[in-house]
This record gives C-alpha cells, sequence and structure tokens, in this order.
C-alpha cells in the first residue's frame, strides 16, 4: 500500500487498514498536504473489495491538532470556505466502518474529525477541545452537528461555547459513550476490534454502515450551510484577526 511522509498506510491483519497520520512538523495540523494525503488515502481505501475496516490514529501524543494559523488567516479573509476542503466527512462517507484511535491531543477540528468516525476510542491523558470561540468565531466542519450527535447537547453546548481543553479521563467521568483507555493501549484496542470486525461479511459491514450512517449523512449538509452561513458574520471582527494572531499555538 502507498504511503506518503506524512500519512502511513499499512495492513497489519486481513481486511484491516491503518491509516497514521505522521506530520511531526506541524502536529497533524490541516496542511494542504495532510488533507489531500488523508482525501486520497480514504478514497483509494474505501474501494477496496479486500478490506472491511479502517483504523485512523495519529503519532506519540497528537491525533490531530486542526487548522493551521495560515488556514485560519485564509478564512478571515475569505480566501476559502472549510468547506472547499472537506477532510471532516472522510470517514463518514468511507463505505466500510473506520475507527478513530485517538491516542493523542485532539484540536478543533482534529477532535471534530474523529468524532465522524464509526467508532471512537480516547485517551485518558490526552487532551481534546472544540477550541473554535478560542479564536472569537463559531464553530465549523459539522461541530454544531456531530458533536452533539456523539457527546450529547450538554456536554457539547459547554465545549463549544467554553472553548476549553477536556483531558480523556475528564470525559469518561463526564459520561461520553466511548472507550477512554491509557493512551498506549488505545491502538491496540482499536486493532482488537477492527479484527473482531474484519471477521464479518463486508457486504454486510457496509449495508449496515450505510443504514446507520443514513440519518447522519442527510442531516448534515444543513448544519454545514449554517456554519458557512455563521462564519461569514463572525469571522468579519476585527477581534477574531487579532485572536488568531496572539492565541494561536498558546
Amino acid at each position: 500500500m502507498t504511503s506518503s511522509p506524512i500519512v502511513a498506510i499499512t495492513e497489519p491483519a486481513a481486511g484491516v487498514a491503518l491509516v497514521t497520520m505522521q506530520d511531526r512538523i506541524h502536529k497533524n495540523a490541516f496542511t494542504d498536504a495532510l488533507i489531500a494525503e488523508l482525501t486520497r488515502a480514504f478514497a483509494a481505501l474505501g474501494t477496496r473489495a479486500d478490506l472491511k475496516t479502517v483504523v485512523l490514529t495519529g503519532y506519540d501524543n497528537y491525533f490531530s491538532s486542526g487548522g493551521t494559523q495560515e488556514g485560519l488567516r485564509d478564512l478571515f479573509d475569505g480566501k476559502f470556505v472549510f468547506t472547499d476542503r472537506d477532510l471532516y466527512s472522510v470517514a463518514l462517507n468511507c463505505p466500510i466502518p473506520v475507527i478513530a484511535a485517538m491516542q493523542g491531543h485532539g484540536i478543533g477540528g482534529g477532535f471534530v474529525m474523529g468524532l465522524f468516525a464509526d467508532i471512537v476510542i480516547l485517551a485518558r491523558e490526552s487532551v481534546y477541545t472544540a477550541n473554535f470561540m478560542r479564536y472569537g468565531f463559531t464553530p465549523g466542519m459539522g461541530s454544531t452537528f456531530i458533536v452533539p450527535e456523539k457527546l450529547g447537547i450538554a456536554l457539547a453546548g459547554e465545549m463549544m461555547l467554553s472553548a476549553a481543553n477536556y483531558r480523556g479521563e475528564e470525559l469518561q467521568r463526564r459520561g461520553v459513550p466511548f472507550a477512554v483507555l491509557p493512551r498506549d493501549q488505545v491502538l491496540m484496542h482499536a486493532l482488537e476490534l477492527a479484527r473482531s470486525l474484519a471477521q464479518k461479511p463486508r457486504m454486510s459491514l457496509v449495508a449496515l454502515k450505510d443504514h446507520l450512517a443514513a440519518p447522519l449523512r442527510q442531516k448534515l449538509p444543513a448544519f454545514i450551510e449554517q456554519e458557512v452561513a455563521l462564519h461569514a458574520l463572525t469571522f468579519q471582527q476585527p477581534e477574531v484577526r487579532e485572536r488568531i494572531e496572539t492565541l494561536f499555538g498558546q
């Protein structure tokens, strides 16, 4: 299987593809290169008749750190909208089940991308945040849909409004419906689940995923449209540009 320096693709078991984001320079931020490689990987893997599941993970203590500072500047300047770079729905639209082994920090869009997987596993030590409002603009990438859908409306509202950081162990105490394990056990658990899925007929897996994902796929576009409209409103504030320049990476 073809890999790139920032996205490694291996097959640790029959029927299982492991996609590892490993852009250490940018901490798996959404650079143009990472977006292109991940999109290409999922497009290719989804057509493989011999594959039954995909595991998506990061490296060391990073799953994905979300948008880059340059990307946020471009959003502020109106050079693109987040729908131009649709990374958020690659897991949702993959025909076979996707397991997000979020062993490392999931920041902003990086956290949201993981939540679009069919099965999510978090690490007790890692930080997860929907931190869009930290910079003064409203959440995008389908956050206002998938975060409440997966975490519940109360916790999701708190996360998005406060833009606070949450350790996996705190989210576990708050009742998130995911496995939350020590970091060094996350990928191992994900691969065990993947091997279990790979024992099932591919046609049945595809049919069931399509059935389970159908309501999400149907509802998501309306939320995306609303988020784009909110971005057009909230990105226009000078305070947003100032926050992007002064708070990014802190």
